[in-house]
């Protein structure tokens, strides 16, 4: 055999020796279920619960007993209280409700209509925009009407919460206020959610169209979270000064 054949065999040799295998992924399988059920429950001691009543405090092993004992389960409600808080429930049953409960806490942002306006907005145009919002109110939106200050008029700020008071006072047939005027920085907000269809009376009505006020094109839709405000917005504190010299 030739030296180069045998060279050629040695060197394939140590290649398939120094080669590392990858590591085979591992399908994903979603987030494990961590609630502890019946004997998996580690704690010597446990307060339990069955259809709102407190049975009192026991231990684990009794609970589990007692638990199986009208056919139903015992889960760990609360691991972090001292001693643990466990429910005798069905099992797949507190799993459901618990999913649902997930999916109502995620829409927790809700979409809201948004209603702007100035200290100058003329008699015509308020009347428009109240028309706006009543439309919003009527098909069942929240609405937030913001008012911003420029330049000179934060000096009369209280001219701003006037105006959105006397909002309130022309929709009051139409929706309730879920937050009074409230100052954030240079603007006035304020939240409405809608009365119930019955009790609802529109009193301004759109019959020429859309407004060609430039002030307009913010009435929009808006996400928004009441606790952080609209998503991306920075808080009106820490708008730029640069910002507050244009208006002036």
């Amino acid at each position: 055999m030739s030296m180069s054949l045998l060279a050629k065999i040695a060197f394939s040799k140590t290649t398939k020796e120094n080669t590392i295998a990858k590591p085979k992924k591992r399908p994903y399988r979603g987030r494990r279920d961590l609630t502890r059920v019946n004997e998996h429950i580690r704690a010597p001691k446990v307060r339990v619960v069955y259809e709102d009543q407190q049975l009192g405090v026991m231990s684990s092993r009794e609970a589990v007993e007692k638990a199986k004992g009208v056919g139903l389960d015992l889960v760990e409600v609360a691991p972090n209280a001292s001693p643990p808080v466990c429910r005798v429930c069905d099992y797949g049953k507190y799993k459901y409700e618990q999913s649902k409960l997930k999916k109502k806490k995620a829409k927790t942002v809700s979409r809201i209509k948004e209603i702007k306006l100035r200290v100058g907005t003329d008699t015509h145009d308020y009347n428009i925009k109240m028309a706006r919002a009543e439309q919003f109110l009527e098909q069942g939106s929240k609405v937030r009407v913001r008012l911003q200050f420029r330049g000179r008029e934060n000096a009369h700020r209280e001219i701003g919460f006037d105006v959105l008071n006397q909002c309130a006072v022309d929709l009051k047939d139409m929706a309730n206020v879920d937050q009074s005027p409230r100052l954030a920085g240079r603007a006035v907000n304020m939240m409405l959610s809608p009365l119930s269809k019955e009790k609802q009376k529109r009193h301004f009505l759109l019959s020429h169209g859309n407004l060609v006020d430039p002030d307009d094109e913010g009435d929009e839709d808006v996400e928004f979270d009441e606790d952080r405000g609209p998503e991306g917005e920075a808080p009106e504190s820490e708008a730029p000064e640069s910002e507050a010299k244009k208006e002036d």
